[in-house]
């Protein structure tokens, strides 16, 4: 109990000196990071509050990251234009992001103290922002205090153009990337899904499909995209394993995930947009075959199909109502991974259900409540017993909720505190490892300041 006392008032203690050394000075936000610096908006001209866009934010991105503020003349001439009131680094898209944080889980991991600080979690530098009349990106490499280095992070370079067709606008273009559906523009699929924030320290669910992370930058992928008449949207890309900070050429012995040939995404979405409301309803998928842990031998195969929602509605001018779900269905066949010793069952089905709503008071403050869900085949080899981390009963299923406040005294400085509760982790409630660990063990109580430039 000391111990927690002594971690929160480090924490809170950090986060009061945070605000009072760059929030309380003045209160006008200011625009971050560079994408407010080249279009000349507050962040809140993009988004309801970071990460979740709005439509301008959705099209800022479907363009190519490329829109840019009126020049100088034009501001001269129409005064008061210019609002994004950050002036350094108007056309050099670069950024820079800052977290720390405080984690203590219900009961301490065996061994390790709990009420753990992290300053800092990471550290991140972007280069975000258009480079052409055409081209843009958002590139982000980041630093963990846990790995102890730099890594690529989430990459999207894009390449767009807007046509008329038929007497409708159609958008199309080309996108570079490294992580499945980070391309994408609504928060309901898993890079920008809920939550956006997270513990580095507490433990996770065992289980988890393919789309859902499971390829994030550790492949490169090319596609195409199109958006026709602001309703239909279209993508496709095709990815190939990459394994950044491995051998090359890629001896395929360090990784689950060895494709071969490449591994297809697809996405198709329809939105509906008005004055005070707009709801998008989708499906997106990936199909990968991959020799587990080796670049030969016998193949896995992994079919992701998905579905999702999201409709953000506008209540009393200023507040907005956004409500998201996902539910992601995975049919396996594991040959290589049974072959291998990693599995013991050949024909396997994991799913996923990631639903939550988000109560956005103007954009200073956010309130959210999450529900996840996963459940599947169990596999005694796959999820195997193990303490904390495996399956006493070999089960994939888990289930929970997470509750998110977030506040943004200025707009480049956000706290938040999170809460994540189970009531089930890999496959049981009570003693789920076999150690006698409960899944209520792993509730998680979350602290994050994060600074963006």
């Amino acid at each position: 109990m000391e111990s927690s006392k002594r971690g929160l008032c480090i924490v809170f203690g950090f986060l009061t000196a945070t605000y009072l050394v760059f929030g309380a000075g003045e209160r006008p936000a200011q625009a971050v990071p560079s994408y407010a610096r080249q279009t000349g908006l507050r962040c809140s001209g993009c988004h309801y509050t970071p990460p979740e866009l709005n439509p301008a934010g959705r099209r800022f991105k479907l363009l190519g990251y490329v829109d840019r503020a009126k020049d100088e003349a034009a501001v001269k001439a129409e005064p008061g234009t210019w609002q994004a009131g950050l002036d350094l680094l108007k056309t050099l898209p670069l950024s820079a992001m800052f977290d720390a944080s405080f984690n203590q889980t219900k009961k301490a991991q065996p061994g390790t103290q709990n009420a753990t600080v992290e300053f800092p979690q990471d550290a991140s530098l972007f280069l975000a922002g258009g480079w052409t009349e055409h081209l843009g990106s958002f590139v982000q490499v980041t630093y963990s205090s846990v790995d102890d280095h730099f890594s690529w992070d989430n990459t999207d370079i894009r390449y767009a153009r807007l046509k008329t067709v038929g007497g409708k606008e159609l958008v199309w273009g080309l996108s570079l990337n490294n992580n499945p559906t980070v391309e994408d523009l609504w928060n309901s699929t898993p890079a920008w899904g809920f939550p956006s924030v997270s513990s580095e320290v507490a433990p996770s669910p065992a289980a988890s499909t393919v789309i859902n992370g499971g390829l994030a930058q550790d492949v490169g992928g090319a596609g195409g995209y199109m958006m026709w008449n602001d309703h239909l949207y279209l993508a496709t890309t095709a990815y190939r394993t990459f394994h950044i900070g491995n051998s090359v050429p890629n001896t395929g012995q360090c990784c689950t995930f060895n494709t071969t040939g490449v591994a297809p995404y697809w996405r198709l979405a329809w939105q509906q947009s008005g004055t005070a409301s707009q709801f998008m309803v989708g499906t997106y998928g990936l199909y990968i075959r991959s020799t587990p842990f080796n670049i030969s031998g016998p193949g896995d195969t992994y079919t992701d199909i998905a579905g999702d929602f999201q409709w953000d509605l506008t209540i009393a001018r200023h507040d907005v109502l956004s409500l998201r779900g996902t539910y992601i269905h995975q049919s396996a066949t594991l040959a290589g991974s049974v072959a291998g010793g990693f599995a013991s069952v050949l024909n396997q089905n994991l799913s996923q259900v990631n639903a939550n709503a988000e109560y956005h008071f103007g954009n200073r403050l956010s309130a959210t409540l999450g529900w996840f869900d996963t459940w599947g085949t169990s596999d005694p080899t796959l999820y195997a017993p193990g303490s904390i981390s495996g399956s006493a009963n070999g089960s994939p299923d888990s289930n929970g909720f997470i509750a998110n406040l977030s506040w943004w005294p200025t707009q480049n400085l956000q706290f938040s505190a999170q809460y994540t509760a189970y009531t089930k982790f890999n496959g049981g409630t009570t003693d789920y490892d076999g150690s006698g660990r409960n899944a209520s063990d792993n509730n998680t109580f979350y602290l994050l300041g994060r600074f963006i430039f």
